[in-house]
């Protein structure tokens, strides 16, 4: 099997391609003896070439096409592009490409797809499980479940229809392998993803520190000496990268403030329609624009293997996440600079988040008595006429009522299930706890002496942690922190003068007993507002 990989590998990718420690070790367990396994490697180690080559051998071997779940649109697009280097037929089915639907199906009934990519919430579609899922349950070769963190609770990003894979797995026969894959799980999240996953699996772990990366600290006093800082240092810096922030709403306004400066950035996140994103990451792929200013919506597993720098506009949530992110950098290079600012406006955005993690007991009552009170079920629609629940905060109820089995959806309607349900207060507020942990966690981040790569591997439960040599903190600041006065004030002005749109309603509210429906005209909708 060795020879047969090294071909496969070199035929993609180089005569002088060679596999890295522990590739070679998961391809076995995956193809060779059909293992479940989890796979915990660090960022840019080259976990997709893993599922790539194991998908094109269990092929050749003439199983069935491979299932990959992937959470993010920019990480799928990345994906299909890289498969197909790989001698991989690669397929996206998702909310951006719904007129393509037809052709994967047919492409699938011909066995002419070898690798199909879909998002966790695509398993609770309908129209999925209808059209697609028929022809992918007698035959899947191979079962990948990427960036595997988000199953637990404790991952940085968590999506409740991973939690459906427990069940999908459990439904999957033993002889089909499964490879879970992430960078980001200490080992309280490697538990929670084998409890969500159930027995099994077996665990490969590496070493997660990434020797291209030299990492720096600088807290800065507040959004304005932080936007004065941006300004200085951003053209200085080689090539091009990624500025993270929290909200849209900040990246929108990091953006504008950097263009009025020279530099050409965009904002990247997921208020913008696929068109546009896609446009944005090829811009930056080819290098055709400085930055993107993005949420964690260009996050996970995008790949830019040149990318020079990443800077954080404020602290993520926990080193788990500022490992993902920062992770983004140097996969391709020998030197890539990741610098953490942080102000006190992060703490209270991520406390924020943390409070409304989960509903209140109260919201669900209030849904589950609506629906369980209309004979026919109700509408999204008709359940916000009933129940003061934001329509956000809904959309995450019904979500976790669904996964959960006590509601199901038909025909547009949700309808009460037999099965019983109560909930499950005493486990949100640990994951809330934990959350508040980790965010403290990466406060100590921003005030350690000690090495920032060791410290970060530590948290994330590296056995091989060391002191990298590399960051400010081994050998002295890489950027200064100073701040020009002469910005401070044009930059307070900025921001006191920004002004909020406020989107007008695209779409009528869709309730049956309206008679108008569907997407308001141009020319019927309220102008733009501003705050």
């Amino acid at each position: 099997m060795r020879d047969r990989a090294t071909n496969l590998l070199r035929r993609a990718l180089g005569d002088e391609a060679a596999f890295r420690d522990g590739q070679l070790e998961a391809l076995e367990s995956v193809v060779g003896r059909k293992e479940r396994l989890l796979l915990v490697q660090r960022t840019g180690w080259g976990k997709s070439v893993v599922y790539f080559l194991a998908t094109r051998m269990l092929r050749d071997e003439g199983h069935g096409p491979a299932l990959l779940v992937s959470p993010l649109l920019s990480l799928m697009r990345d994906q299909e592009r890289f498969a197909d280097r790989l001698g991989v037929r690669a397929a996206r089915i998702d909310s951006s490409n719904r007129e393509e639907w037809d052709r994967v199906v047919a492409g699938l009934e011909r066995n002419e797809i070898d690798l199909l990519l879909i998002s966790p919430e695509r398993l609770a579609n309908a129209e999925f499980r209808q059209e697609v899922q028929p022809l992918l349950d007698p035959g899947i070769g191979l079962f990948i479940v990427d960036e595997a963190h988000c199953i637990s609770d404790w991952g940085h990003d968590f999506r409740p229809d991973y939690r459906r894979m427990r069940s999908l797995l459990a439904a999957l026969p033993r002889g089909i392998p499964v490879l879970a894959t992430t960078a980001t799980a200490n080992e309280r999240v490697v538990r929670d993803i084998a409890e969500q996953m159930g027995d099994g699996f077996a665990t490969q772990r590496g070493e997660l520190a990434r020797a291209s990366l030299r990492l720096q600290a600088i807290p800065l006093r507040d959004q304005a000496e932080r936007l004065a800082w941006l300004a200085r240092e951003v053209p200085r810096l080689e090539g091009s990268g990624i500025i993270y922030c929290i909200t849209k709403r900040d990246c929108e306004r990091v953006a504008a403030w950097l263009r009025e400066h020279g530099v050409d950035v965009r904002a990247y996140h997921a208020g913008l329609d696929d068109e546009e994103r896609v446009e944005l990451e090829r811009a930056l792929l080819a290098n055709r624009t400085k930055a993107l200013v993005s949420t964690i919506a260009l996050g996970m597993g995008f790949d830019k293997p040149d990318l020079r720098f990443v800077i954080h506009f404020q602290r993520p949530g926990s080193p788990v996440a500022y490992y993902q992110q920062v992770g983004r950098a140097g996969r391709g290079v020998d030197d890539a600079l990741g610098v953490l600012l942080a102000g006190v406006e992060d703490e209270q955005i991520h406390t924020h988040f943390i409070r409304r993690a989960f509903p209140s007991a109260e919201d669900f009552a209030g849904v589950l008595a609506a629906i369980e009170d209309a004979d026919e079920g109700l509408t999204r629609a008709g359940i916000q006429a009933r129940v003061n629940v934001p329509f956000k905060r809904l959309e995450q109820v019904l979500k976790m009522l669904q996964i959960d089995g006590a509601i199901d959806r038909r025909q547009r309607r949700y309808v009460r299930t037999l099965q019983p349900w109560a909930a499950d207060e005493e486990r949100w507020e640990l994951v809330r706890s934990r959350r508040v942990e980790e965010l403290d966690r990466m406060g100590a981040f921003l005030r350690t002496d000690r090495c920032l790569m060791e410290f970060i591997g530590r948290e994330l439960d590296d056995a091989h942690a060391h002191p990298c040599g590399r960051c400010a903190n081994c050998v002295g600041p890489i950027l200064s922190a100073k701040v020009d006065a002469d910005t401070i004030v044009p930059a307070a002005e900025y921001l006191r003068h920004t002004e909020l749109p406020i989107e007008p309603r695209r779409m009528w509210p869709s309730d049956s007993r309206r008679a108008v429906s569907g997407r308001i005209a141009a020319e019927e909708r309220a102008r733009e507002g501003r705050a």
